[in-house]
């Protein structure tokens, strides 16, 4: 035991520390766990009782030693590091960079401007919960009870209680149910925009997500008619996307109004040629409109045979790719930092 001690205060006194890295190397041979001095205090049980004493005492003195020199020299390491000359290479007369400054998501710029064009015709905000119940996101909008959206396949219910698998609490499909909610709280004439995102159980791709914004109008007083829908939708795509854009309505249906129409532009990124966003046809899809049906109003409390009006829904991010000839989708939940920083300036 001796000898080992005396062998190992030599290594310990000769170990090249010559290098910062070495210092890691030093303490794992001598003072860590599985170290030479921890094999050495191990085998202090097979010493003479009468020499235990001695040879402890001498093993302390070592490891105390060995902790001296790893600190001493770690200390010289750190002194030395914060004395390093500074890089002749830097020009210390430059100004100081400034900081970094974030930007908007072009889906808020977008919902903006949009809010702003509507604002300047006299349309308000109104907002409500994203999870909605049956009667405001179908039973109030004329949804029949075997209607497709009302199956799990294409909506996100929630359940109320573990036991409870499927309830009539849902994540909104549309923000017409805040249509729903204005028209039971106002009195008219009504005219307002609802903003907001919306959740569908839908495959993503370049079109479409599980998740996305839509925008909403509704505009109810005596003698509204579809007219006066028609002007409404022609200044705002004047408005957001310039005086010559070609405009279209197709016939359509929606439970909730009647008649319906989808509202049809120029497709912007292929100017009318044909590409993946506007299925090759020229013409790109930004919503659909109709007059309220007069059930709706009446559910809501709304004298169908004094008031008449018409309501509009449009998905903001088919408008922000038309504005911005973005061509997927799915950039704007990617989270790149490429794609963001290309909307710092608008």
């Amino acid at each position: 035991m001796q000898d080992q001690i005396n062998r190992l205060r030599a290594e310990i006194a000769d170990y090249d520390l010559t290098a910062p890295d070495q210092l890691e190397q030093f303490r794992l041979a001598f003072t860590g766990r599985k170290g030479q001095l921890a094999e050495l205090f191990d085998q202090l049980k097979t010493v003479a009782p009468d020499q235990r004493r001695t040879v402890g005492q001498e093993l302390n003195q070592l490891k105390q030693a060995a902790l001296d020199r790893f600190e001493q020299r770690r200390q010289e390491v750190e002194a030395a590091s914060q004395n390093t000359p500074a890089d002749p290479a830097f020009d210390y007369t430059l100004p100081p960079v400034p900081n970094a400054l974030g930007t908007r998501h072009p889906l808020s710029l977008v919902r903006e401007e949009m809010v702003r064009i509507f604002g300047r015709i006299g349309f308000n905000v109104a907002e409500g919960p994203e999870i909605e119940d049956d009667w405001h996101n179908f039973t109030a909008l004329n949804f029949p009870e075997n209607h497709p959206a009302r199956d799990m396949q294409d909506t996100f219910f929630v359940a109320r209680e573990a036991a409870t698998p499927a309830s009539d609490f849902l994540l909104r499909t549309h923000t017409s149910t805040v249509q729903v909610r204005v028209m039971e709280s106002q009195k008219p004439p009504i005219r307002s925009i609802m903003p907001g995102r919306v959740y569908r159980n839908e495959a993503i791709s370049a079109r479409a997500h599980m998740m996305f914004h839509q925008i909403e109008g509704i505009f109810i007083d005596e003698g509204v008619s579809f007219a006066d829908l028609k002007q409404t939708v022609y200044y705002f795509v004047q408005e957001m996307f310039g005086a010559d854009i070609q405009i279209r309505f197709r016939p359509s249906f929606f439970p909730f109004t009647e008649p319906s129409a989808e509202i049809d532009i120029t497709c912007l990124i292929c100017k009318g040629k044909g590409c993946n966003i506007c299925k090759h046809s020229g013409w790109v899809e930004i919503g659909g409109c109709g007059m309220v049906d007069p059930n709706v109003l009446e559910q809501s409390g709304i004298d169908p045979e004094v008031y008449s009006g018409y309501a509009w829904g449009m998905g903001i991010e088919r408008i922000t790719m038309l504005k911005y000839q973005i061509k997927d989708l799915r950039l704007f939940t990617e989270n790149d930092q490429r794609f963001l920083r290309q909307f710092e300036g608008a």
